[in-house]
């Protein structure tokens, strides 16, 4: 692809292994994950690109074992803060200067190990701390991570041979100069996605800014490895530090920095809310107004007409609600199904979910495995206890857990008589689905009250074979999804396809995957340089006639 002066090969989409029984990269999956899963290895932050061990530790468990360690990480302190922030800040001025092609080079290189000799590791990572199938993993740790990198290259390139129309006349030349933020940026990622907790950072940092990066606890294990790829990559000490901090403590001093110019967040909407407000308390101590850039809760919906398909529907419950036990942002939480369909419906997802398997992701066998960890374990369990006293609930699958292992949730489904019944509005995170059924006839009224129910709008998806109540459903539904899918699952978003963020309570709708996310790691300066300069202040207008 010509970009000016530079090419960049076109960025495409890496292909999914589909890792079937005896091909090579099953097997060395597998291989991986068993060398793995046999260590315990020690994990030290990252500060100016040296390794930090404290001795005050907390051990890796999977959650689908979590009797078993595969390793301890460094907890940090206050001044581990503080010489994050020293690091990034120090680091900055090369970084920034650095041309901007042999920045990008660096994340080039670090999609082809990932792509390559890391791409096994990263997937068995991701198998055994986050208790990710291989194919769950597959699509987030190692393609979705490799389309971040890729696709941002790209796009990079493209905004930084943006230039403005000179004037009509040669005496004029007006260029951008495409500056980071003045300042450090904090990256906080979440424990669900490898490939968000590798975006996160690594799109500021790609746009010539520095960063402090605090990844969620439960994935430390994962984010190690991706950092591993960006120091093999050639990435300069300071430009990204990782740090394992009180998550409270941190945000006191990032927050209260002078220095403090941009946060890149993925996690829970009253966490991001919290931190606005903080930020806003400060903003007069600010060297600049700080970009906030968030991706938050979800609800998401499945709506369907009573044209559609039964076994469509089916399927994309099954899948939308219970891959990665309902733990991502985008999983269907909800769902309106009309009471024509609902028989058939229902004999079908009892049927799918009496096939399922559920157990360790080592067993390529198992759809489902473990949620992240006890609290969100006693969480779900709640609601599904809650479901089973509650007249206007009937749980009609699942509704079993176990915890003596690992934190299995078993797939459950809840029917309600109650349109607002709790399950169909608070974010659970889990593998639990809700299903309100509704009268058939009565589609539009129930297309108001998706649009109602929830203070979200994530993604969502509208089944119908008629094509006027899809059109009346997508223009009803316009503000209820920043990701909308039609007669498909609202989850799977795919980099360079369909760029990933909703708006209301789910966050600014940056869109992660997107040039418009790297718009706001920028602060464009406008230059305009005159050839021939004028001598005399007296326009033509004041001539004398």
């Amino acid at each position: 692809m010509e970009k000016g002066f530079y090419k960049v090969p076109a960025a495409i989409n890496e292909a999914i292994k589909d890792y079937r029984p005896g091909s090579s990269e099953r097997l060395e999956v597998q291989a991986q994950y068993d060398k793995m899963w046999s260590e315990t290895i020690d994990i030290p932050m990252v500060i100016n690109g040296k390794k930090v061990s404290t001795g005050n530790t907390m051990r890796v468990l999977p959650p689908h074992d979590h009797a078993h360690n595969v390793g301890s990480f460094h907890l940090g302190t206050s001044d581990h803060v503080h010489e994050a922030i020293k690091a990034a800040l120090d680091a900055k001025e090369a970084w920034e200067n650095m041309e901007w092609s042999n920045r990008l080079a660096i994340f080039m290189k670090a999609a082809d190990l990932a792509a390559g000799p890391y791409r096994a590791k990263l997937n068995a990572s991701t198998m055994i701390a986050q208790s990710k199938t291989i194919f769950q993993a597959e699509i987030d740790a190692a393609c979705e991570l490799i389309d971040f990198l890729r696709f941002n290259v790209q796009y990079a390139t493209e905004i930084y041979q943006e230039q403005p129309h000179t004037h009509s006349h040669s005496t004029i030349w007006n260029k951008v100069d495409y500056r980071p933020l003045e300042g450090f940026t904090f990256a906080i990622t979440p424990f669900n996605f490898t490939a968000i907790a590798g975006n996160l950072p690594a799109s500021m940092a790609m746009m010539g800014n520095t960063v402090v990066w605090k990844p969620s606890l439960s994935q430390i294990y994962s984010a190690k490895v991706v950092m591993d790829i960006f120091e093999e990559a050639g990435m300069p000490d300071g430009v990204i530090n990782m740090i394992f901090t009180d998550p409270q403590e941190t945000a006191d001093i990032v927050f209260s920095h002078p220095d403090f110019s941009g946060l890149h967040y993925t996690g829970s909407t009253t966490v991001f809310q919290n931190i606005w407000t903080v930020i806003g308390k400060n903003i007069t101590k600010y060297r600049t107004y700080p970009r906030i850039v968030g991706e938050t809760g979800g609800k998401d919906f499945v709506m369907v007409h009573k044209s559609s398909n039964s076994k469509q529907v089916s399927t994309a419950l099954i899948r939308g609600a219970f891959e990665f036990q309902g733990q991502k942002c985008s999983a269907a939480s909800r769902a309106y199904i009309p009471s024509n369909l609902w028989p058939a419906v229902k004999e079908e997802l009892l049927a799918d979910l009496a096939e399922i398997k559920s157990g360790s992701p080592r067993d390529f066998e198992n759809f489902v495995t473990a949620v992240i960890h006890e609290g969100s374990f006693d969480k779900l369990a709640s609601y599904i206890d809650g479901a089973k006293q509650d007249a206007d609930a009937e749980i009609v699958a699942g509704g079993n857990y176990d915890k003596s292992k690992g934190y299995f949730i078993e797939p459950t489904i809840i029917v309600t008589t109650n349109p607002k019944y709790v399950t169909m509005e608070t974010e659970l995170f889990g593998p639990v689905l809700t299903i309100y059924v509704y009268p058939e006839n009565e589609y539009e009224a129930t297309l108001k009250l998706v649009d109602e129910t929830s203070p979200y709008a994530l993604t969502g998806a509208l089944f119908s074979n008629d094509r006027y109540a899809l059109e009346y459903g997508v223009k009803a539904l316009r503000n209820a999804a920043g990701n909308f899918y039609i007669n498909d699952k609202p989850t799977g978003a795919v980099v360079g396809q369909q760029p990933f963020g909703g708006a209301r309570a789910s966050g600014t709708n940056d869109k992660a995957g997107s040039k418009q996310n790297l718009y706001r790691w920028i602060s464009p300066r406008l230059i305009k340089e005159t050839f021939v300069t004028p001598t005399s202040y007296k326009y033509p207008f004041l001539a004398k006639d």
